[in-house]
């Protein structure tokens, strides 16, 4: 695994390339308040270079995410689109609806219902449910993946397909590591439930972001997550810049290009380029 070139901004990189598939939280934002530089970076890059596509894990359709920016004062000006994974659960609970109302199992804070706003659908208990949709820990503040295994148990002996709607296993919410759904689908699978996932690392959310993209030829990736950032980009034929002070922030040191190759090789992804955080 070739060690990745440490930079200290975008702009050493940008001209390789005609468009970004940037990461959000961790990379723009930690949940509670923007990181103005990477806002920056992305703006020039957009008047020089190409579209910038932003392309999250969020339980959330992209109309939700961007109201979420607003709130804690993102940028809105810095992208030509988002695509996240909770829009592609979306998409497939709403191809479901043309079967008649499908009874759904939900598991996730009400805040973030309005995934189903608008669709057939009908919740119920797991009993009489025919799939169940995961967008994340009721409380993710408290709340571990242990406290679901008496639910994850009742799904499994009705042999329940969970919808995944945040492949991610952890973020941080300013300085606190939560749990996400993709660690309830990780234990689900462990005890032989079915699991689908939408979004990071899976190729089908990369061919949507490239193509609101205009199907460049040059992008670059840009996150914070191994398994999901770098793996997916991998998997999608790019180049990635991994930003060290965001997710794993606390395992890297030291910061050198050798520390993080050794990293990279753990997890079997690797990155072009490496940066402390976005900037230009």
């Amino acid at each position: 695994m070739l060690p990745p070139r440490l930079i200290d901004g975008l702009s050493e990189i940008a001209r390789d390339h005609d468009a970004l598939i940037c990461d959000i939280w961790g990379v723009v934002h930690n949940g509670h308040a923007p990181f103005p530089e990477a806002a920056e970076a992305l703006r020039h890059f957009r008047r020089a270079h190409g579209p910038v596509i932003l392309l999250s894990n969020a339980p959330r359709p992209p109309g939700s995410v961007e109201d979420q920016f607003r709130r804690i004062g993102v940028a809105t000006d810095c992208y030509d689109a988002i695509v996240t994974s909770g829009g592609a659960a979306r998409g497939e609970l709403a191809a479901r609806t043309g079967r008649g109302a499908p009874a759904l199992y939900y598991i996730g804070p009400e805040q973030d219902t309005g995934l189903l706003e608008g669709l057939d659908i009908r919740r119920t208990g797991i009993g009489d449910a025919d799939v169940a949709l995961c967008v994340g820990l009721v409380d993710d503040l408290t709340e571990t993946p242990d406290d679901y295994s008496d639910i994850l148990a009742a799904m499994r002996a009705k042999n329940l397909t969970m919808l995944c709607a945040n492949p991610d296993l952890k973020v941080y919410r300013g300085s606190q590591l939560c749990w996400c759904a993709g660690a309830l689908a990780q234990e689900y699978e462990k005890i032989g439930g079915p699991v689908t996932y939408f979004g990071k690392p899976y190729p089908a959310v990369y061919e949507a972001a490239l193509k609101a993209a205009g199907s460049p030829r040059k992008a670059l990736a840009i996150g914070d997550a191994l398994v999901t950032d770098l793996k997916g980009a991998q998997a999608a034929g790019l180049d990635a810049l991994f930003i060290a002070d965001g997710l794993h922030g606390e395992e890297i040191e030291p910061y050198t290009a050798q520390h993080l190759a050794e990293m990279f090789e753990a997890a079997n992804v690797g990155a072009k380029a490496a940066m402390r955080a976005l900037k230009w």
